[in-house]
């Protein structure tokens, strides 16, 4: 059963020659990648107003000022980013680009603080699109936590079902919000060139602001910086673009920066121009929304798309957790179940985690993560810093091209950067100070996995002197677990006479009746006369114990005499699965239990039923 649904919610199986069919195309990609980038436009400006306002309506003239140096930023991380993309094709990104310039630890802090990030990604942006549904729909007020599981449960699904699939479904609603957020623009700034919107600013460009401060101004360029969060993920899934990916990749990255740019001062221009104000009930795109629309259908379709683009956003988290899982695993640092592809030729372990983990921290929060909004973009600019002063040694040295030029942008990209992590310390530790603990907690997972790693392949290794550790035994006793005596006890006995020099059967009995245990004994005995039989009688109805008990000591004894000690666990396998539950799994408990003898060989003789 457990089969069949899942072949309907995530389809058949694909071949892994089929991987190049799931590759994306930059029309494709733009789609799957950038929603979070994008979607960040939506409260980006908000954020930098809301703060300027705590002043006066005056210094919110500095947006204009907070959002160039954002922009710079912006252009900084890209060139970034797209040299990242060349000089280390197989993805990763930040986490690769530490490691390689800046020695392990450093990765693993950038690999460890993006994949929290990734998760904060899904929470904040799934409930953001929650927000907007319960704006839309009041009713729904109350059920904000269940309505925000089930986005990310949907969008888990979808790309478990590979990325073209979630591609080709996220390509409406990102493009929708492109072709509104670009209509409200054009619509506006032609309304301000032909004069028919009337300049509404509290103050004008330039103009001297009491009481604005240098901290004030950092402060909204922090909380600005939040609409950057995500432009890394292109260059954590280079692998997933069509051939060449690099170039793709590069390709992609350059589109969806450049229409970040345009929106971000679009935006940031139309909200001085018109004059707006942050409030608690109307968030500025949509006070932006009706200045320039009025409220009739178009205004309607903006807040759809907006709303639209804010649920899918947690997809970019969903895109580059894998690959990132992929290379901390690949490096041992995380299980090597991150390595897995699923049946559609994804990382399903890495999708699965990533929706538990969003879904753990929007219960945490009761849905309600606007006060994370620091913490995820400390999540974001400490792997910017690492990786982009890590270019910088890179490029001292290839020496490549005009790497002296390159390696400026870099530095300027991870100044900035490393500015913005301190000031958002600084100015916001009542919401960033988990990350103390979050990252330390993280570096020594990552330290204890890889050191398990360490010890399984040292102690695995085949040396020279091997042949010398390597045992030639004499013989080999086979203790068979006796229930009663059926078929299945019959061919357990057969087999371990053909492969044991000794064969002891052992039932544990806890009946109160000696009759009965001895008539199994007798039946026993006149069916294999020449087999051992050995009766233990447990009086706390404990079948793992006695069987412990006994199989040890027979081990003991046979590593006496150089014999290896098998214990052969029979059981009966049914035709259909679902008759699984109509029997008891004591054959399971007695493997799980046995397991941890390390002088004991396990072994499971199976009888299909027939009917």
């Amino acid at each position: 059963m457990w089969r069949y649904l899942k072949r309907l919610l995530i389809g058949k199986p694909l071949k892994t020659t089929d991987e190049g069919g799931q590759a994306l195309t930059k029309f494709k990609a733009l789609a799957l990648l950038s929603s979070d980038a994008l979607s960040s436009v939506a409260y980006g400006t908000e954020q930098i107003t809301t703060v300027l306002i705590t002043l006066s309506a005056a210094a919110l003239m500095y947006q204009l000022w907070v959002v160039a140096l954002v922009l710079v930023l912006l252009f900084a991380i890209t060139l970034s980013y797209q040299q990242i993309i060349h000089a280390y094709p197989s993805g990763g990104g930040a986490y690769v680009v530490a490691t390689t310039n800046w020695g392990q630890p450093a990765g693993l802090v950038a690999g460890g603080s993006l994949l929290v990030d990734y998760m904060l990604t899904v929470a904040v942006s799934v409930t953001s699109g929650t927000d907007a549904i319960t704006s839309a729909i009041p009713a729904l007020v109350h059920h904000q936590v269940g309505i925000s599981i089930i986005i990310v449960l949907f969008i888990m699904a979808l790309n478990l079902r590979g990325m073209r699939e979630s591609a080709s479904f996220l390509t409406l609603p990102v493009y929708f919000f492109i072709v509104m957020m670009l209509a409200m623009i054009g619509w506006g700034m032609f309304k301000i060139a032909t004069g028919q919107v009337i300049y509404h600013a509290s103050a004008p460009v330039g103009a001297p602001v009491t009481g604005m401060t240098v901290l004030l101004f950092f402060r909204a360029f922090s909380s600005g910086s939040s609409s950057l969060t995500g432009v890394e993920a292109i260059s954590n899934a280079v692998p997933n673009f069509h051939k060449p990916k690099s170039h793709n990749a590069s390709a992609t990255l350059a589109i969806m920066a450049g229409i970040l740019a345009v929106f971000l001062s679009g935006v940031t221009f139309l909200s001085y121009y018109l004059g707006i104000v942050p409030k608690f009930d109307n968030t500025v795109l949509s006070q932006i929304g009706t200045a320039v629309f009025g409220h009739g259908m178009l205004y309607y379709l903006l807040q759809l798309s907006t709303a639209l683009i804010l649920a899918v956003a947690a997809n970019t988290g969903f895109s580059a957790f894998p690959i990132l899982a992929y290379n901390l695993a690949k490096d041992k640092f995380l299980p090597h179940a991150y390595l897995d592809r699923g049946d559609r030729l994804g990382y399903s372990n890495g999708i699965i985690s990533l929706a538990v983990g969003a879904i753990v921290l929007i219960i945490i929060f009761h849905g309600q993560t606007s006060l994370l909004i620091p913490l995820y973009a400390v999540g974001v600019f400490v792997p910017f810093t690492l990786s982009q002063s890590g270019m910088i040694r890179h490029w001292f040295r290839v020496r490549e091209g005009l790497w002296p030029l390159k390696a400026f942008i870099n530095f300027i990209g991870a100044f900035i950067s490393l500015a913005l992590v301190v000031f958002l310390f600084m100015l916001h530790f009542g919401n960033v100070w988990p990350y103390l603990i979050v990252m330390p907690g993280l570096y020594y997972l990552f330290y204890r996995i890889h050191l398990h790693y360490k010890n399984v392949a040292h102690q695995l290794r085949v040396s020279e002197d091997s042949q010398s550790v390597n045992h030639h035994y004499d013989g080999a006793t086979v203790i068979v677990l006796v229930s009663n005596v059926t078929q299945v006890t019959a061919r357990a006995i057969d087999y371990a006479r053909s492969v044991g020099d000794y064969v002891i059967a052992m039932h544990v009995s806890f009946d109160e009746n000696p009759r009965k245990e001895h008539k199994t004994a007798q039946k026993f005995k006149a069916e294999f006369p020449d087999v051992r039989f050995v009766d233990i009688h447990s009086s706390y109805r404990s079948i793992i114990t006695p069987t412990l008990r006994f199989c040890d000591v027979i081990a003991k004894r046979a590593a006496e005499r150089n014999f290896t000690t098998t214990v052969l666990v029979p059981q009966f396998v049914p035709r259909r699965p679902w008759q699984n539950i109509l029997h008891n799994q004591t054959a399971l408990r007695l493997r799980t239990a046995l397991n941890t003898r390390e002088n004991i060989i396990v072994s499971t003789y199976s009888y299909h039923l027939k009917q």
